[in-house]
This record gives C-alpha cells, structure tokens and sequence, in this order.
C-alpha cells in the first residue's frame, strides 16, 4: 500500500526552529523518570488524545490494579557481590537485544506525534530494542518495515479467514518477522474516559474539537498541520489489507470486523499460514495459554490491554508466575503491564517473564519530545536497570530469580 498523496515541503524559519528546539529541551531536561513524562504531555497534548492514551475501561480499575501489583513486592538484595561485570543484554528468539524491554503496541500513535510510528520504530531501532507496531496505526507498516527492519507486527484480526489471509501475506509481503496476536478485543469495550474527553475514531469535527487544537498551539501545527500538508488527512492502514476510515470524518465509522467470531480454529489457520514468529497477546489464563502452546505460538504476552478491555481483570503481574510453570519451559513468556521503573522490570523478571513491554510512557514521551523524547525515556528505563542490577546484587538478568523477591 502507497501513501497517494504527494508530499509537500512546510517552510519553517529557521528561529522557529531553535525555538522549538529549546522549549523542548527545556521540556526533557526536567524529565527524570518514565512516569514524569505523563503531566508534561497532559500540557502538550488536547485533552481528548491525552485521554485517549491515559484512559482504561469503566472504573479504570484493572488499570490502577496494573500498578498496585508491583507494589505489593519487596526485593531481598545480595550484598559483596563483584557487580562490575553486570550486563542487561537479552536474547529473545536468537536475537540480542541491548535491554529487556521493548516498546508495545500503541494505536493512532502519529496523531500524539509526527510520524508517531516511525519515532518509536526509529528509536527501538537507535537502542536496539523491539517495537511492536500496532495494526491500528497511521502510517502504512510498509513504511515502518523500511524504516525499522527489525519492528514487529500487531494485528486485531476478525473472525473472517479471507481477510486473516490477506493480512498475513501484506505483512510477509513487508518484511515483517514477528506478528502479534492480540486476543483480547471480542468487543469494544464501556471506554467512558474518551466520551467525557471528546475522544471517538473516527474524531468528529465539532466547536469543542477545534477549540482544543488551537488551544494547543504546537501540537496543532507541529503534529496536526504538519501531518495534513505533508501527508494528508490520516487514514486507518493497517487493520486489514486495504486502507480504512480517515482519522477524522462527520460520518464515516472504522470497520472493526467479525471480532467476535475469532477462535481457537483461527490461531490454527494463523499458525499454518504464517512462517514467522508468532506471539499471542492478551494471555491472563493458564489454560489459555497451554493451549496457544499447544498450537505452535512462539511466544505469548501475558496482558490486559493497560486495563483498556474487560475491567477488573486482575494484573498481569498476579497470573504470570502460573503462566511460566506451565508453559514457559515450551514458550516464550512476556509481560506488559504497569510496568514504570526498572525495579519493576526485574520484578517481572524474577517471577519468570523473559521480556516485559511498556507503552503510554513512550507515547507520552514521543508526544513531547519526538524521537529524541523516546530515546531519553529508554535511556532512562535501561539505567535505572543498570543501577538496580548493581543494587540488587546480580551480574546477568538470569540471576535475578524469584528467591530475590518477597511479598509485602
């Protein structure tokens, strides 16, 4: 798939430029950890898309959950041990990668940022970590997998095996390697945060909507504008193998498909018709996740959509050891979730998670910042790892074992 619409050069002064560019140091400067990008952002960003991003489902429950889970872990630190070799290097499916964290799936991403997608494929690729394109994105994945080789792919797919397949050959035909599955969207869920905010997709035009662009100064001209002149108006690309609904329309609806009919009987066509590495997301369940090994996945995500789908459902933090006893001999086992610090890194590593993912801190951050924002959000992440590894008295990722942790 091409972008028809022919690019067209925006003049910027160059003062404007520098201005620019100083605000936005100012703006990283005073960043000192993942969770600080998030008020800075609140400023940036009109508050629909800030709620878009912040939001959970209903009583934001499972996503306050996400949180309090890590909290009720305390560490038991080794001391005098020679911590000068220590490394947080990972491989994950023969690759290695230089942290164990990646970026996760975001949905409409370019509209937080300018060229959302690509800032967070281009800094993953920077740092030498994955970044998981979500399918309900901006910009054409072909794009992306030219950009960042190495990024993966995560799809929504209805259950309607036609258009499964023709998915799956776009993304093979790009380059794709790694296609995520996430399973946990049989429906929409009661979003209540994004009707209050004036969030909906497609945005509807209204006096509220542009008022809360030209109250946003430098987002609306350094991301909306922008986007506009170069690119023309967003459209949905990648949730199926032809183009959707524009980003902003008075009458047009997405076309979210047969979600509902999706079963195990699709994993197994997915399975056969896909020749890469294959990770099912949206995992909270033992069962389920015997039997997506049972089918041959790679690699499962132990999640529940940042609390975005079914609220109440527990943290991931809470079911994943069960979830490594039973499969993560066979199986890769990851995590998102709530995920903030790198003690909270090493907690999930302790209780068995191979790679964790986080996500509205690097949206907030490419929100702010642009890839420079992404890339001081990692840095930040894999130095508070360095120096907890240090603290916590392991050299390698894989001393950090359960024996380390204590519930509190």
């Amino acid at each position: 798939m091409t972008d028809t619409t022919s690019p067209v050069s925006l003049p910027v002064p160059v003062a404007t430029e520098q201005s620019g560019s100083q605000r936005q140091n100012r703006r990283l400067n005073r960043i000192l950890c993942l969770d600080d990008f998030e008020p800075a952002a609140r400023k940036r960003l009109p508050r629909p898309l800030f709620g878009y991003i912040a939001g959970a489902s209903e009583t934001n429950s499972s996503l306050a959950d996400n949180r309090l889970a890590f909290s009720e872990y305390g560490f038991r630190p080794r001391v005098l041990t020679d911590v000068s070799r220590r490394s947080q290097v990972t491989e994950l499916f023969g690759i290695e990668y230089a942290s164990p964290f990646g970026i996760a799936p975001m949905g409409i991403s370019a509209l937080m940022a300018y060229r959302g997608d690509i800032v967070l494929a281009s800094a993953a690729r920077e740092a030498n970590i994955p970044m998981i394109m979500s399918g309900s994105s901006l910009i054409p994945l072909e794009k992306i997998s030219t950009v960042a080789p190495n990024s993966w792919f995560q799809a929504y797919l209805p259950g309607e095996p036609e258009r499964i397949n023709a998915l799956l050959d776009r993304v093979a035909a790009a380059g794709f390697k790694t296609l995520v599955l996430t399973v946990d969207v049989a429906t929409l869920p009661s979003r209540e945060n994004n009707v209050r905010t004036g969030f909906s997709t497609p945005l509807r035009p209204s006096a509220r909507l542009l008022w809360e662009g030209a109250s946003h100064p430098s987002w609306l001209l350094g991301t909306f504008v922008k986007t506009i002149v170069r690119h023309g108006i967003p459209h949905f690309e990648n949730s199926y193998a032809t183009r959707g609904a524009p980003i902003v329309s008075r009458s047009l609806t997405r076309d979210f498909g047969k979600r509902d009919h999706l079963n195990w009987r699709h994993l197994e066509q997915i399975r056969q018709r896909w020749k890469g590495r294959l990770i099912v997301k949206g995992i909270m369940r033992v069962d389920d996740a015997a039997q997506a090994a049972a089918t041959g996945v790679d690699g499962v995500i132990v999640s529940n959509h940042g609390g975005r789908q079914l609220d109440y459902t527990a943290s991931p933090l809470r079911v994943l050891s069960g979830i490594v006893e039973a499969v993560g001999h066979s199986t890769v086992v990851m995590i998102d979730g709530g995920i903030r610090r790198g003690t909270d890194v090493m907690k999930a590593l302790a209780l068995g998670a191979k790679f964790v993912f986080i996500g509205r801190p690097f949206l907030y951050a490419a929100g702010i910042g642009g890839q420079t924002g992404v890339a001081k959000a990692i840095d930040l992440l894999s130095k508070e790892i360095h120096q907890d590894m240090a603290l916590l008295g392991v050299n390698t990722l894989g001393e950090i074992t359960p024996d380390l942790l204590i519930r509190i």
